[in-house]
């Protein structure tokens, strides 16, 4: 067995390397992998990242297979001009997530003793900053989507106890959050209804944290199941849709939520 996963771990290591010797090419041959910088390579990054997240949604391991490697691609090409820079190269890069990992988890390398998961992610936070992480929520990209971001400084600052006892304190709030909103709604006052609006958006977010539901996911699968009725509509409209009524397109819904 110890030499059927020496071997397996070989394969995987030659397919590493046969990427950066590709990657080693490409930079010094083809003229647009010449041309790219850090800077450049960024918004293509994101595009790949939700690439991948639209093939996680949609279960296709194919694609999350092809998205994978398109991001290994991407972390590869950062690596390498990084080296050009003299700055550091994918070994260092490798070996500083390998020792941040070894650090974080005294519980498998050291002799913490954790219960649980929440033990886990808790203590990950305060080794954030014992290494001088000024505050907990430090690690939250400030270029996240708003959603995402509001469900992960959630997330941690419930991980040092900053978090209702229960579920329903947590849909208590979501209830006065609405009627503040109803209130402000009545003015003309559109600073203090976004206000209004936005905490009522992130307290249903924490809601959904509590009840084991991430928002982003299941604001996507409404998403996607929105375009596919309205793609119905569009598809069996009598008539451009422009020229139909709102009840008769509501009944082309109804009929979309039967036909799935």
């Amino acid at each position: 067995m110890e030499s059927i996963g020496n071997s397996i771990k070989q394969t995987k290591l030659h397919a590493f390397s046969r990427l950066l010797d590709i990657m080693d090419e490409l930079r010094i041959k083809c003229p647009w992998d010449m041309k790219q910088t850090m800077d450049s390579l960024r918004i293509l990054t994101i595009e790949e990242t939700y690439e991948l997240s639209d093939a996680i949604l949609d279960k296709n391991l194919d694609d999350v297979k092809e998205e994978l490697g398109d991001l290994m691609l991407h972390m590869v090409f950062y690596a390498r001009i990084a080296e050009e820079q003299n700055a550091f190269d994918i070994a260092d890069a490798l070996h500083a997530v390998c020792d941040k990992l070894i650090k974080r988890h005294p519980h498998i390398y050291g002799n913490v003793i954790v219960k649980n998961e929440e033990d886990v992610k808790r203590n990950w936070e305060q080794i954030k900053l014992s290494e001088g992480k000024k505050s907990v929520l430090s690690g939250v990209p400030k270029s996240l989507p708003a959603m995402i971001k509001a469900y992960r400084m959630q997330e941690k600052t419930a991980q040092i106890g900053f978090e209702w006892s229960c579920i329903d304190d947590v849909w208590a709030k979501v209830e006065e959050e609405i009627m503040e909103f109803k209130e402000v709604a009545k003015t003309d006052d559109m600073d203090r209804k976004e206000d209004e609006f936005g905490d009522i958006l992130f307290s249903l977010i924490n809601y959904a944290r509590y009840a084991g539901i991430n928002p982003e996911t299941a604001l996507e699968r409404v998403n996607i199941k929105f375009k596919s009725r309205f793609e119905y509509i569009e598809k069996n409209a009598p008539k451009s849709l422009s020229e139909m009524t709102l009840d008769e397109m509501d009944a082309l819904w109804n009929a979309a939520k039967k036909d799935k």
